[in-house]
């Protein structure tokens, strides 16, 4: 009989990725091996409530199985064309996704950062055919503390100086303002602007929410004066914050919208810029592409995710226990966290410096067997399966209380 494998711990593999993997990331010492729902094992057995989902990616919870089955049907029939064939998934994803959005036209993608570039160029593109600005000219606004990607014209555009130090020179065309500011953002637009570009609500900074009327006011800003709104609704898009979209909380139809992360289901990466007919429709044939863009997997568990939130029930969850967590971290103010911001199922709860960083604090979560991420100083950020149900957060809650007590 043969010996089975060794499994080899969760040490030894954090040790052997020390020298073949570069450096870009400093995760939390836990070796995820296994995931079901709202729950990841490690190599250990040991088990962990998920408060992150890669992200946003895992809106739906780690393996749900009407993706997993989606998944393996596609798996069995066809996997890639590349675009220079069709493919029986496609047609029906741009359809029900755009209709989902309610926009008209779908630019398949990979990545999100896929999905922001794109948009830059479509945006461009569309200032060029359509807007008349003169070649080369075309400026986008953006907002501060922004997190867009990592790519080198994404961070020439970012405030962040660890995504920006040691990669310059730069690309041009971009113009800064400060997020949740309609008078600064009025005064960067003019004759030469494509398009405003920010996020809904700023996860990456902390779970930034702007003041009630500034979507709103964006959006009549850039109709006013002929330019493009793009909403990157990336992280906070498909049912995160209790609406299919953060820009229904104002009732906001952009132009163009970026989407990403939990279009893939947690299982292949989805993005994809939707937006107006007449804005898409400037791209033509050669110029932008993607080999994997749309593939028929892609397009097949895409698909399932757009029937998952077609029901509403997944973002009539996230708003019930979107309460749950504002009222479980209201709680907890002034008993170690000194503010939070939520909206649905996601908060950046900013921690009592003196408790420790942020970083310290997710550490201490995760031997309490609750997974987070730290963002900027002493916040972290809290964004689990939106199949959590209420014990679970509670459960997790619990936990953050006893680690800032401790």
């Amino acid at each position: 009989m043969t010996a089975p494998a060794r499994t080899r711990s969760s040490a030894d593999l954090i040790r052997a990725e020390e020298p073949v993997l570069a450096h870009n990331y400093h995760p939390l010492p836990v070796v995820v091996a296994r995931a079901e729902g709202t729950w990841v094992e490690d190599v250990e057995g040991r088990r962990y409530l998920d408060m992150l989902a890669g992200y946003s990616a895992l809106n739906f919870g780690h393996r749900h199985p009407t993706l997993i089955e989606a998944a393996h049907a596609q798996l069995d029939r066809l996997t890639l064309t590349s675009r220079a064939f069709h493919n029986d998934k496609l047609a029906e994803f741009a359809e029900r996704l755009a209709a989902l959005t309610g926009l008209d036209m779908v630019l398949p993608m990979n990545t999100g950062a896929e999905a922001v570039e794109s948009g830059i160029k479509v945006a461009r593109k569309w200032a060029y055919d359509v807007k008349g600005v003169p070649a080369d000219r075309a400026t986008i606004v953006v907002a501060a503390e922004n997190f867009h990607g990592r790519t080198t014209t994404i961070v020439s555009f970012s405030t962040d100086e660890t995504a920006r130090t040691g990669f310059g020179p730069f690309t041009p065309g971009f113009r800064i303002v400060p997020y949740n500011d309609l008078a600064a953002l009025e005064a960067a637009v003019d004759e030469t602007t494509a398009a405003v570009l920010i996020e809904p609500i700023q996860g990456e900074a902390g779970v930034v929410i702007p003041d009630a009327g500034y979507l709103a006011g964006v959006r009549e800003l850039t109709r006013r004066e002929g330019c493009l709104f793009i909403a990157d609704e990336i992280q906070s898009g498909l049912g995160r914050t209790g609406r299919t979209l953060a820009v229904e909380h104002e009732s906001v139809v952009p132009d163009v919208l970026l989407l990403g992360k939990a279009l893939g289901g947690g299982i292949v990466p989805v993005s994809a810029v939707v937006a107006r007919r007449d804005v898409l429709g400037v791209l033509r044939p050669g110029e932008h592409g993607s080999t994997f863009g749309g593939n028929p997997l892609a397009a097949a568990v895409g698909t399932a995710v757009v029937e998952l939130l077609e029901t509403g029930a997944f973002q009539q969850r996230a708003a019930e226990l979107g309460t749950v967590l504002r009222d479980g971290l209201s709680a907890l103010v002034g008993k170690g966290v000194v503010g939070f911001r939520s909206r649905g199922l996601w908060a950046g709860v900013d921690v009592d410096p003196a408790l420790g960083s942020g970083r310290e604090v997710s550490e201490r979560l995760m031997r309490e067997g609750v997974l987070v991420k730290d963002t900027h100083g002493s916040t972290i950020r809290l964004a689990p399966p939106l199949t959590i149900t209420a014990g679970e957060l509670t459960q997790a809650l619990v936990a953050l209380e006893k680690v800032l007590g401790a």
